[in-house]
């Protein structure tokens, strides 16, 4: 099961696990699907809407991670100097907190509905918090 379904808002999106490149998140991730929650818009990063974790541990490390995800990609920060999240962007992100910056890990790549990220970002941003669900295909 490599291709998914997510859903944010009133959007549904393709999305495919980067199984190669992310191999123990996405193991882990398997494991909690289906996934929901909600999104808020973000605090310090730009234009991405999160799921505040706390200090839930998923038990990984990093892999495949990086500051700066592209628009449709989710990555999950692991947790350390804040907390446990995971991050779509919509637009340009520099992942941080008020620690500094963060790297987390790109799991997850959204493979189609690119075009209504950016009204998910926005409505999350003037609107609230916005339910999605992540689950198999």
């Amino acid at each position: 099961m490599e291709n998914l379904k997510v859903t944010a808002g009133p959007f549904t999106f393709e999305a495919r696990f980067e199984a190669d490149l992310a191999p123990k998140t996405c193991e882990v991730f398997r494991r909690v699907l289906p996934y929901d929650s909600q999104v808020v818009h973000v605090r310090w990063s730009g234009e991405g809407v999160w799921i505040p974790l706390g200090d839930y541990d998923f038990g990984v490390e990093y892999e495949n991670h990086t500051s700066f995800p592209a628009p449709g990609q989710i990555i999950l920060y692991p947790g350390g100097i804040s907390e446990t999240e995971i991050l779509l962007a919509y637009g340009g992100v520099h992942f941080k907190s008020k620690m500094g910056q963060l790297a987390g890990n790109h799991f997850i790549t959204l493979t189609s509905g690119l075009e209504n990220l950016h009204e998910l970002g926005t409505m999350t941003l003037w609107k609230g918090a916005q339910p999605i669900r992540i689950e198999a295909a």
